[in-house]
């Protein structure tokens, strides 16, 4: 789908990954440094233990200098908008995913994975930023669950705003 701007090759790009410090945000980074050499890439997580055990994992890498991080929450918009500043790609992992937790939950799920997915949005929308990547789920497809309803809540966020030409 077109995007209101043009997306320059990875290589050149600044990329801002959400739930940067998780399994899925530390491998995309490490690949990333390893076969793109993008000019930046932001850490956006809200885990200031986990930002501090990947600065540390980066040490001695030869693309470490090319690394932010960026503390803050996807329920926090204006957090986001600082964020996203001069970001062209942002590929949105942050998510709670625990199935029993979102059952004794449930708020805190629609809070992060239906609110934060909507900030995103917005944020993106507003910084101009090129193209955004939403990780979904299987359990979206057909939702048995509230983690799974959130996720599809979430997808639909992304594809309306793609549908109208935002992302």
């Amino acid at each position: 789908m077109p995007a209101t701007n043009a997306a320059p090759p990875l290589s050149e790009a600044n990329i801002l990954i959400t739930g940067g410090t998780g399994s899925f945000g530390q491998r995309l980074l490490f690949t990333l440094l390893e076969q793109h050499q993008p000019r930046r890439v932001v850490i956006f997580s809200r885990d200031e233990l986990k930002q501090y055990d990947l600065q540390q994992k980066l040490l001695d890498h030869p693309q470490a200098d090319t690394v932010r991080f960026f503390l803050g929450d996807v329920r926090d918009r204006d957090r986001l908008v600082r964020a996203f500043d001069g970001v062209d790609y942002v590929v949105h992992a942050a998510a709670l995913k625990q199935v029993p937790a979102a059952e004794y939950n449930p708020l805190e799920f629609i809070k992060t994975n239906i609110i934060g997915a909507a900030n995103i949005v917005e944020a993106a929308i507003d910084r101009n930023v090129c193209r955004v990547v939403a990780l979904s789920t299987d359990k979206a497809a057909n939702p048995i669950n509230l983690y799974g309803a959130t996720k599809l809540c979430s997808d639909k966020l992304f594809v309306a705003a793609n549908q109208v030409g935002h992302l």
